[in-house]
């Protein structure tokens, strides 16, 4: 498969940005092989791949809604699921975005540096949104914007949903992965641009 960094950013084998990105051989393989883990696993368990791609669309929509990659995994939830999930997790995502991280501060040390914001229950959505997806959402929105706040009461209300523990493992992976992608794939965007 190619490289989804590659296909994101449009790097051409051969170009200065390929040769710059060879030169780290082994991150970029791990990088492709994160997705392909992520996204494309033989056997993806009890986290269908739809979950993961509209996780994966609600995500980067959410920190990045300009990036290609918001595009990709938008389509991609559109055309392997729905046009009305992808539209609907889009809509959420756009809805819900503002500027992070945020949070409290729980040190004492750090707490004038706490910054207020919100967050975000997706439960009264059933229209569109099972249970356990509106709460990989709010998942998504914690780690993504306020990871400060996260406590133990989150991880409970995934498991009251129906997530088991390496479900919510690989969910937050899925959602950490994306933040790097993103900031590899606007980072490679900018040196293609002064270029």
């Amino acid at each position: 498969m190619t490289d989804i960094i590659d296909i994101l950013t449009g790097i051409e084998p051969g170009s200065t940005l390929d040769e710059i990105r060879r030169t780290r051989e082994q991150a970029r393989d791990n990088a492709q092989r994160s997705f392909e883990v992520l996204f494309e696993p033989e056997d993806p368990g009890t986290f269908s791949l739809a979950e993961r791609y509209a996780v994966a669309a609600y995500t980067v929509v959410l920190q990045a809604s300009a990036s290609p990659a918001a595009r990709f995994y938008t389509e991609l939830l559109e055309d392997e699921v729905s046009p009305e999930l992808a539209a609907a997790v889009a809509e959420l995502a756009k809805a819900d975005r503002c500027e992070g991280p945020y949070g409290e501060y729980k040190e004492a040390g750090l707490a004038a540096e706490s910054a207020p914001g919100p967050t975000v229950s997706y439960a009264q959505r059933p229209d569109f949104v099972s249970e356990r997806l509106a709460t990989a959402l709010e998942h998504a929105h914690l780690l993504s914007l306020h990871p400060r706040d996260a406590e133990a009461t989150h991880l409970r209300r995934l498991e009251d949903a129906g997530w088991n523990a390496d479900d919510i493992v690989t969910l937050s992976q899925l959602i950490s992965f994306l933040a790097f992608q993103i900031r590899v794939v606007d980072g490679l965007l900018a040196l293609k641009e002064a270029a």
